[in-house]
């Protein structure tokens, strides 16, 4: 008989055990940041994440002699059932230290998924497309960057040992932003600007809402009907535009308009994680005050990623998407270097993207992590 204990998540004391399972299992592992606590807290809590609003989800802790050693989350979201079908349901924040606790945790997963009728079970998301996904099985030795996740190597074999298979396979790409860039870019970037009916505009920040409204509205129409996404909700956006506005800068937040029609965005901001790699989680008693200093005093971001970028539908396949997709690449990429940015995270990308791929393999970076989505039938 199994000696794991698996235990349901039912106050905030266990919430906060189910996210402190990481820094116990990561403890020796020196690529590892602690997420902030207040801000996982948030993102799990049913009452301030407007996920919950279409979705349910349950989370369930691992213990083996008194130790916690393992977490798992089941989630039932009602858009991704109308986006992909009835009986999908997803599992996500996984992590555990051996074979028998994966399994005890995906069986839990499992039974509490079929309960609710799910005749599939894939993941991990944590929660949704829209938040940290995928598990880690390429890219052990580098930092995971903001809002994204980290990983053990063995917990492949754990997936497919349980029976799970390989879906999907996400990539994030690293890219030096001090390097040259081709001259192929550069001409590229010199028809966006000789195109008159081609604009690229920086964020404005004074109309806030509104700007974040357009953006969230490209976004799903550029991601409307790609695997896995389901769109943005309206409260979702508000909630999006609420935690990023400490972060977003207008010299790396761009728009591109065709004709006068916003068309195209990208959002860059710097690696959070970065920052709070020595905080351990906390932002007390001074850890405020250095992530403050961090992030609107010292004006100094070595670190950057590209949570964001989307150009509608329309426009996929023809030269002006390409046109537009670089030249907002390289405005971004020159003013970060400017603020001392050395390195850019740009991911995660479908590995049957082939169009973005292609891009930014050709003349911007290269896969450095590799993300992957499982299925398994439920019975």
């Amino acid at each position: 008989m199994s000696d794991i204990q698996i235990t349901e998540v039912t106050d905030k004391a266990l919430l906060k055990r189910f996210i402190l399972v990481q820094k116990t299992l990561y403890k020796d592992d020196p690529q590892f940041i602690p997420p902030l606590m207040i801000e996982r807290l948030e993102a799990f809590s049913k009452d301030k994440n407007p996920y919950f609003e279409h979705a349910e989800a349950a989370y369930f802790l691992a213990t083996r002699d008194g130790q916690d050693v393992g977490r798992i989350s089941a989630q039932v979201d009602q858009l991704a059932l109308q986006q992909f079908g009835d009986g999908l349901g997803h599992f996500g924040c996984f992590e555990a230290d051996s074979q028998e606790t994966a399994n005890a945790l995906l069986d839990t997963a499992r039974l509490w998924l079929k309960k609710r009728g799910m005749t599939r079970m894939q993941g991990p998301w944590d929660l949704s497309a829209n938040e940290q996904c995928g598990m880690l099985v390429d890219g052990f030795d580098t930092p995971p960057v903001f809002m994204m996740n980290h990983g053990k190597p063995a917990y492949d074999g754990y997936a497919k040992a349980w029976g799970l298979a390989k879906v999907k396979d996400m990539y994030s790409y690293a890219n030096d932003t001090r390097g040259d860039r081709s001259e192929k870019i550069q001409k590229i970037i010199q028809m966006g600007k000789r195109n008159k009916n081609l604009t690229l505009r920086q964020i404005n920040m004074k109309d806030w809402d509104n700007e974040i409204r357009l953006i969230m509205d490209i976004f799903n129409d550029a991601w409307s009907g790609n695997w896995g996404y389901v769109p943005f909700t309206e409260n979702e956006v508000a909630h999006a535009a609420k935690a990023l506005k400490a972060v977003v800068k207008p010299w790396r937040t761009y728009v591109a308009e065709y004709k006068g029609e916003p068309a195209a965005f990208m959002l860059t901001i710097p690696d959070v994680n970065h920052f709070i790699r020595d905080l351990d989680g906390s932002l007390l008693p001074f850890g405020w005050a250095k992530l403050v200093y961090r992030l609107f005093i010292s004006k100094h971001e070595p670190r950057h990623r590209v949570p964001l970028l989307g150009i509608r539908k329309k426009f996929h396949g023809k030269p002006i998407g390409g046109i537009m997709a670089m030249w907002m690449i390289e405005e971004s990429r020159v003013n970060v270097v400017e603020h001392g940015s050395s390195f850019g995270d740009m991911g995660w990308i479908l590995e049957d993207n082939m169009a973005i791929r292609n891009m930014i393999e050709a003349e911007i970076g290269e896969i450095y992590k590799t993300y992957r989505i499982y299925e398994k039938a439920i019975n």
